[in-house]
């Protein structure tokens, strides 16, 4: 790394460090900056979320990394902003509490770093290291390994631990016809039938390709575009006990015409169309944690069955 004489008094680092350690290309940023300054300040990128993918270290675990190999850095945090503008206001104000009268500042990134954000008042130069790994890499590295370790074990329930509940979001699609049919599948291993759906995707645009895609896959017919009618807490055996939850985004869509055959044939074993009055009259045909799909279809159908739907509404009520 050859940075530019003239070097002013303090040398600031903004990075992430979401890492388990420190890289060779991180630990070349941080002693080039500290061989050319007396005082070196590293700002720690701060994420509002917790325990994800790219923000999985919370601050202090990457300051005491930080200050374990470099202990006489003054390591501080700066927090995301939407606003580029905002976060460079931000980031000369805190570093400005951190100056004495008349200390000239040098900001240093690496590659790929704040720097095409920052719009602040210091200068900045960016020093590129003869090797380069992402921290991308390195974590997708480090998911692939397992260590039998206490430590190791800790981390990880300790991360677990420390990220917001979150709700799993998936897609039911009732297929209808003009004979007053649904049209269910029966997954290999089950017994019982449920609602066209799955998980929503995060590659997608919309929840509306999110149910064209599964009635593709598991039912293999051709639909008009799916209508949202509501949405429920699905009560999925493999969530009971758990903080986070699957909720279901529910759409209607009216058969237009193929033959019902599924194209995922690994997940889904069978199709098949159902009166509603069969399922009305026969609710254990559908699996438990889509009944209340199927309360919500009836509910905005009372004219298909209304005795069975009276009835089912008064259960609804005593329970």
């Amino acid at each position: 790394m050859k940075p530019k004489e003239n070097i002013p008094d303090v040398g600031v680092i903004v990075a992430r460090f979401q890492v388990h350690n420190l890289s060779e290309a991180h630990r070349d940023l941080i002693y080039t900056v500290a061989q050319r300054h007396k005082k070196v300040i590293i700002f720690l990128g701060l994420s509002p979320l917790l325990g994800t993918r790219s923000n999985p270290l919370d601050f202090e675990s990457r300051k005491q990394m930080v200050l374990e190999a470099f202990p006489d850095t003054t390591v501080l945090y700066i927090k995301d902003m939407p606003d580029d503008l905002a976060w460079s206001k931000r980031l000369d104000e805190q570093i400005a509490d951190h100056l004495l009268p008349r200390q000239t500042v040098m900001l240093y990134g690496g590659r790929n770093s704040f720097i095409e954000h920052y719009v602040g008042r210091y200068p900045v130069t960016e020093l590129e290291s003869k090797t380069y790994l992402s921290g991308t890499e390195l974590r997708r590295q480090i998911s692939s390994r397992v260590k039998g370790t206490a430590d190791f074990r800790a981390g990880v329930i300790w991360s677990t631990n420390n990220r917001w509940p979150s709700v799993q979001c998936t897609i039911d699609v009732i297929i209808t016809d003009e004979r007053d049919r649904l049209l269910l599948v029966r997954k290999h291993g089950e017994t019982k039938f449920r609602f066209v759906g799955g998980f929503a995707q995060p590659d997608t645009d919309t929840f509306e390709i999110d149910a064209n895609r599964e009635i593709h896959e598991e039912a293999g017919v051709q639909c008009a575009s799916p209508v949202y009618i509501g949405s429920r807490v699905i009560d999925d055996w493999r969530h009971r006990g758990e903080i986070d939850k699957i909720k279901s985004l529910i759409f209607e869509a009216k058969y237009l015409f193929g033959t019902p055959s599924p194209l995922d044939t690994q997940e889904i074993a069978e199709v098949r169309w159902f009166p509603v009055s069969e399922l009305s009259a026969n609710k254990s045909i559908i699996a438990p944690e889509h009944h209340s799909i199927f309360n919500l279809y009836l509910t905005r159908h009372p004219d298909i069955d209304k005795d069975t739907n009276q009835n089912e509404t008064q259960d609804n009520i005593s329970a």
